[in-house]
């Protein structure tokens, strides 16, 4: 929908990077698309098994967010689990767009911490919405027994509004329509929802503005010096790797005697200096004298290679 200058690549690595790079954002993506397939393949199989008649996959039903509070309930864990769960294939497609262009605005400017609360947050404050909408205004409440909430949408316009108030000049460019800063963006898919809390979809747009109301107050916030996830700062995200070790930089030949190609090269290299970020990160909160042995003699060696 919209970009900004970024290194080429072919199409191998960058659904590498984007399903499985050591970031948020990747994981997110994933932990998305995953889901969809389970709940699919679970539907596959309960058709299969149905004698032609209407079936409602049971994982998606377990997975989904219920406006009865009755049903709710029974399955709180639904506030959260439901901002995973696509409808559909394209759903799922125009979701994850959304969230990677996003969030790749979102990590220019903030860290990938605030990325995951933002989105987790966001999504809860859309169920919230959609839950006490559906239960308080009449012309939802006739129908509050058979309503559930499905999508990452309020997760991820809760990430595109909060980089929109927090850069809201930022450039970017849209198909067909040109330079448009964000803040214009962010009014626009604003309206679009407000006007169309009449359609067929009433709740997955009064719980987009769940998630946006919350982007904005974050973001706003964020800007007068008040940092919400602070009291997150104890919580450790987890070390995104698929190994088991991560390759050390180097440029020796490898022991078969053939040349590395540039794709190991540049992989060793970009772990190398992930090890690198992390060292000057912990002087910068403890001091060179916090290092090990280890990690003094690796900043030694970096620091006479350039």
């Amino acid at each position: 929908m919209f970009s900004y200058n970024q290194p080429q690549s072919n199409t191998g690595d960058f659904l590498k990077k984007l399903f499985f790079g050591k970031n948020i954002l990747s994981r997110l993506i994933l932990i998305n698309t995953i889901v969809y397939l389970l709940v699919n393949l679970v539907g596959v199989v309960t058709g299969l098994f149905s004698d032609g008649g209407a079936v409602f996959n049971p994982l998606a039903k377990a997975l989904s967010l219920p406006s009865n509070l009755s049903a709710l309930a029974s399955k709180p864990w639904t506030l959260f689990t439901y901002m995973f769960l696509q409808e559909n294939f394209f759903h799922l497609l125009f979701n994850m767009v959304m969230l990677y262009f996003g969030g790749m605005i979102f990590q220019e400017y903030l860290n990938q911490k605030k990325l995951l609360w933002t989105y987790l947050i966001g999504g809860l404050f859309g169920g919230l919405f959609f839950v006490i909408a559906f239960n308080n205004f009449p012309a939802f409440t006739s129908n509050n027994n058979i309503n559930i909430a499905m999508g990452a949408s309020a997760s991820v316009l809760a990430i595109i509004i909060a980089i929109s108030t927090y850069v809201p000049d930022f450039t970017v460019h849209l198909f067909l329509f040109g330079k448009l800063k964000l803040k214009y963006l962010a009014i626009i898919f604003i309206i679009i929802d407000v006007v169309s809390i009449q359609s067929g979809n009433s709740g997955g747009h009064i719980a987009h503005l769940g998630g946006a109301l919350w982007g904005f107050i974050y973001a706003f916030s964020l800007k007068k010096g008040s940092d919400y996830y602070r009291v997150f700062d104890s919580f450790t995200l987890p070390k995104f790797t698929w190994n088991k070790k991560d390759a050390k930089f180097s440029t020796k030949r490898p022991a078969s005697g053939k040349p590395m190609t540039d794709d190991e090269y540049n992989s060793r290299r970009a772990a190398s200096q992930e090890e690198i970020d992390k060292i000057l990160d912990k002087i910068s909160k403890s001091g060179y004298s916090s290092l090990t042995k280890k990690e003094k003699e690796m900043l030694f060696k970096t620091s006479n290679k350039k």
